[in-house]
C-alpha cells in the first residue's frame, strides 16, 4: 500500500557527510567535504523546516553539524593564514 509519503534520503546520509568532513585526512580535500556536507545539511534542514512531524532532536543536531563545519572551515582558513605569514616573515 502506498502511503504518498516518501522518506529522505538526506535523514540517512547527512551524517556520514558530516564525518566524512571531519575526519577527512588529505588537507587538499577537506574544503571539498566541508562544502558537500554543508549542502546536505541545508537540503536537509530544508525539509525539516517543512515538515509536520516532530524532528527537534534532528534540527539540533543538524545545527550543531552545521556550527562544527563552520567553526573547522575557520580554523582552517586561520591555519592557512598563520602558515602563510610565517612564510612571509622567512623571506
Amino acid at each position: 500500500m502506498n502511503t504518498g509519503i516518501l522518506r529522505s534520503p538526506y535523514k540517512r546520509v547527512w551524517p556520514q557527510f558530516y564525518k566524512a568532513a571531519l575526519f577527512e585526512l588529505d588537507a587538499n580535500k577537506v574544503s571539498d567535504r566541508i562544502a558537500e556536507a554543508e549542502a546536505v545539511l541545508v537540503t536537509r534542514a530544508r525539509e525539516l523546516f517543512y515538515s509536520t512531524e516532530d524532528n527537534i532532536e534532528e534540527e539540533h543536531a543538524v545545527d550543531d553539524a552545521m556550527y562544527a563545519l563552520h567553526a573547522l572551515r575557520s580554523a582552517l582558513k586561520c591555519r592557512s593564514n598563520a602558515k602563510n605569514g610565517s612564510q612571509d616573515l622567512a623571506a
